[in-house]
């Protein structure tokens, strides 16, 4: 079973020539490492040990939690609708010119 993105499908085990694995564990390994980052400044490096870049059998990247607690996938959970609610908050406080310049800026970068 595969999802729309390929995300699903098999990782990596039997390289084949052609795919770019490399450019997908690359984009992985940059994801990873922002969140593990993030996950530092609020002390829960420990709380994701098994936080890895892989890469499936298309060449996506792909960013393994491991195996957490459930009070971490609980706290992960809640960091992402916060962050959501923040933004949300955001363009809600931004009158639609500004919002949609701050679109087109965010876009081009």
């Amino acid at each position: 079973m595969t999802d729309r993105r390929g995300v699903v499908a098999k990782r990596a085990e039997n390289l084949m020539p052609g795919v770019p694995y490399v450019r997908g564990w690359a984009q992985a390994r940059r994801g990873a490492d922002e969140l593990a980052a993030q996950l530092s400044t609020l002390g829960l490096e420990s709380d994701f040990p098994g936080l890895t870049p892989d890469v499936n059998v298309s060449g996506d990247g792909l960013v393994r939690l491991g195996v957490v607690r459930p009070e971490a996938a609980l706290i992960l959970a809640e960091l992402i609708v916060s962050g959501c609610l923040a933004e949300l908050s955001t363009h809600v406080e931004t009158p639609p010119q500004e919002a949609e310049s701050v679109r087109h800026s965010s876009t081009a970068a």
